[in-house]
């Protein structure tokens, strides 16, 4: 029997009232995270290398983020206290000159529980709404 949940994913977005290349300049500095992305990152982060390294609710992480681009891509991949990589596709999409919308792609893991993704889904949306509120002050 194969376990289809590992198949799983959910699209989580935020309408940003802020020009697409303002919310990827502001989203993709590390040192930003702990400002709106309480569910990856609760203290400041220090970087390593090519990787960042922050605790968070689930313990110390390691981030290692997508190079800057002109795309909008905000990909990254958390490797979790475990050792567990995982890789979380994030985009900045333009909607005309003053809006774009961040489009986050939660992926379940194997091992998740129903509730545990449901957790997941609802920090995501929380970050996001963060996000929203601190670059539309």
């Amino acid at each position: 029997m194969t376990d289809d949940t590992a198949n799983e994913s959910r699209h989580i977005s935020a309408w940003i009232n802020r020009p697409a290349l303002d919310v990827y300049r502001y989203a993709s500095d590390p040192a930003h995270l702990p400002q709106w992305a309480a569910g990856l990152a609760t203290s400041e982060l220090t970087q390593v290398g090519d990787t960042w390294v922050a605790q968070s609710p689930m313990g110390e992480i390691t981030i290692e983020f997508t190079p800057a681009n002109d795309l909008g891509v905000l990909d990254h991949v958390v490797n979790l206290p475990s050792g567990e990589p995982v890789f979380n596709p994030l985009r900045v999409v333009p909607a005309g000159d003053q809006w774009c919308e961040v489009v986050f792609t939660l992926r379940r893991r194997p091992e998740m529980s129903d509730d545990d993704y449901a957790a997941d889904a609802t920090a995501v949306a929380a970050d996001l709404a963060t996000l929203k509120r601190v670059l539309e002050r």
